[in-house]
């Protein structure tokens, strides 16, 4: 059974890692779904493997008007907005005595600033069907401590969750947090902090990092009708670390 059957969804950061897993599921369980990511090529390619039922649109996520032209290309493409995964963020390993405030700012725009964008961008094409469901990719560390701009931003994707789940609940709108832990992708392939975070992966209970898919099935339950009455809550897949 398709669970997304013509619901039409945005996935942003969606060229590779965990947002390719989210959009792969979508479209296999009947969504249309609109991949936005600054990688042309990745997400153009990825679009096309897809089929007819997916589209690449190249998106800065800290940029308004970017936002503004996506939700139209995606109604006229697709139809009224009835998902958003704001899946795309950055996790840069910064020093509190170190980082410059444009290094502090990048990561406050990128993981912060656009989750706010994009839930503002969507909430009148998804007031046309009544209904839709917002999905916040947030972090363990929006519960518990972890590199200073990560940590921050990932606590306030939590917060904005919470207070958007409140103001646009009667618009039949559910907005949920997801927490992922240390997940298997090639952003943490590539991270300067590898070595930390296989220190870290040993002390996780079910000790080892999770895969994207796992991620993304939990997102798929967020999207669908199954979690109709869930909304600003937060979902933790972290494999037992912040138990």
């Amino acid at each position: 059974m398709a669970r997304l059957k013509d619901k039409v969804a945005i996935i942003t950061g969606a060229a590779a890692g965990m947002g390719e897993q989210h959009a792969r599921l979508f479209v296999k369980e009947g969504a249309k779904v609109v991949l936005t990511d600054v990688q042309a090529d990745k997400g153009q390619a990825l679009a096309e493997e897809l089929g007819h039922n997916a589209l690449f649109i190249q998106h800065d996520v800290t940029d308004e008007s970017g936002w503004r032209q996506v939700v139209a290309k995606t109604e006229a493409h697709f139809g009224p907005i009835d998902v958003l995964v704001n899946n795309a963020g950055i996790s840069p390993v910064l020093s509190i005595e170190r980082a410059s405030l444009a290094d502090y700012m990048k990561v406050v725009k990128i993981n912060q600033v656009s989750v706010f964008l994009g839930m503002k961008a969507v909430i009148p094409s998804m007031k046309k069907t009544k209904a839709g469901s917002i999905i916040n990719i947030s972090s363990m560390n929006g519960l518990v401590g972890g590199a200073i701009g990560y940590t921050d931003t990932k606590f306030a994707v939590r917060g904005m969750t919470k207070a958007a789940a409140k103001e646009l609940g009667h618009y039949g709108i559910r907005v949920n947090s997801v927490h992922p832990g240390v997940i298997n992708t090639p952003m943490v392939q590539k991270s300067a902090a590898l070595d930390q975070i296989k220190t870290m992966v040993a002390n996780v209970p079910l000790k080892r990092m999770a895969d994207p898919k796992e991620v993304s099935r939990l997102v798929l339950f967020l999207a669908s009708d199954d979690a109709s009455y869930s909304t600003g809550a937060e979902f933790i897949i972290d494999g037992g670390v912040t138990a």
